[in-house]
C-alpha cells in the first residue's frame, strides 16, 4: 500500500467562548520536519502536541498550525487606569485637545493596557488535542487518497520497463548475429589470411563481453520485487527508492553492452521510465 507525503488536513471546533483551529499540511520529505504555529500561552505544550503529530505521520515537511479565536466576552486584557491618566495630564501640557481625543491617543501608549497570563484549561487542551487527532485522521485519508494515484502510476511505469525488457530479449538473438557479421566483415576488410580457429575463439570471447543474460535476469528480479513492495502493508518509499537504484545500474550496463542501435533505443525507453519512477518516489511515505 502506497501512501503520498502530500496531504492537508484541518478541523474546527466551536467552545462557549473559543473557536479552536488546527491545520495541518504535509510535502515532501526525507525526514520528519514539524514546523508549528501556536499562540505563546500554548507553547508549554508544544512538545506533546509535537509528540502527537509524530506518531501519526512518520515522514515529511509537516506546517501545523493552531488558531484560537476569542468569540465570547472573555478577554485577558485590562486597561491600566492610573498609567492612561498620567498619559493624558501629559499630553495635557502639551496640547490643549478633547478629552476623547486624548484618551484615544493615551490608550496607544505603551503599558497602557496588560495582558494577564492566561493558564491553559485542561477541558479546553483536551478539545484541542482531539482538533488535533481529527485533522491527522483527515490528513491520512488524504495521503491514502494521493497513494492509491501515485500507486497506480508506478505499477504502469514498472510493467512499460517490464514489456521493454521482453523486446529486449526478443531481439537479443539478432544483435548477437549483427555483431558477428560485423566482426567478420571487419576481418575480411583487412584482406589477411586469418586461422579460423584461432578467430572463432576471438570471437566467442568478444560476444562473451557483450553477453547481457545476467544483467536481463537481476533487472527482472528487481522488477517482481519492486512489484509485491508496492503491494505489501507497509508504505517504504526509502525501499523502493533503493530498489529502483538497482533497477538502473542493470538497465546502464545492458545499454553499455548493447553495442547494437535498436537495443539501446528500447534502453533509452527504460531509462525515461525509471526517471518517472524516481520522481514519484520522491512524494512516497
Amino acid at each position: 500500500m502506497i501512501q503520498s507525503m502530500t496531504g492537508f488536513g484541518k478541523s474546527v471546533t466551536q467552545l462557549p467562548a473559543k473557536k479552536i483551529t488546527v491545520e495541518i499540511k504535509s510535502l515532501n520529505s526525507k525526514n520528519l520536519d514539524v514546523n508549528a504555529r501556536i499562540p505563546s500561552q500554548y507553547r508549554e505544550k508544544e512538545l506533546q502536541l509535537r509528540n502527537t503529530i509524530s506518531k501519526s505521520l512518520t515522514r515529511g515537511k509537516i506546517d501545523f498550525s493552531l488558531f484560537v479565536e476569542i468569540t465570547g466576552e472573555e478577554t485577558t486584557a485590562a486597561v491600566n487606569p492610573g498609567v492612561v491618566r498620567n498619559y493624558i495630564e501629559q499630553l495635557k501640557q502639551i496640547v490643549d485637545g478633547d478629552e476623547t481625543e486624548l484618551l484615544k491617543m493615551a490608550v496607544r501608549m505603551p503599558d497602557a493596557l496588560s495582558t494577564a497570563r492566561e493558564e491553559i484549561n485542561q477541558s479546553e487542551f483536551k478539545a484541542i488535542e482531539e482538533a488535533v487527532i481529527e485533522a491527522l485522521e483527515e490528513i491520512n485519508d488524504f495521503r491514502n487518497a494521493e497513494g492509491k494515484a501515485l500507486e497506480k502510476d508506478l505499477k504502469l511505469r514498472v510493467e512499460n520497463i517490464d514489456r521493454l525488457l521482453q523486446e529486449v530479449i526478443k531481439i537479443d538473438p539478432e544483435r548477437v548475429e549483427a555483431v558477428k557479421e560485423r566482426l567478420k566483415k571487419g576481418v575480411a576488410d583487412l584482406k589477411e589470411n586469418v586461422d579460423e580457429n584461432r578467430f572463432e575463439q576471438e570471437l566467442v570471447y568478444y560476444i562473451e563481453k557483450f553477453d547481457i543474460t545476467e544483467e536481463k535476469v537481476r533487472l527482472e528480479n528487481h522488477l517482481d520485487y519492486f512489484k509485491e513492495s508496492i503491494d505489501s502493508d507497509d508504505s517504504n518509499g526509502r525501499k523502493l527508492g533503493f530498489i529502483s537504484q538497482e533497477m538502473g545500474r542493470e538497465i546502464n550496463t545492458i545499454g553499455s553492452k548493447s553495442n547494437y542501435a535498436p537495443m539501446q533505443q528500447l534502453v533509452v525507453q527504460m531509462k525515461d521510465e525509471l526517471e518517472k519512477i524516481k520522481e514519484q518516489l520522491l512524494n512516497v511515505l
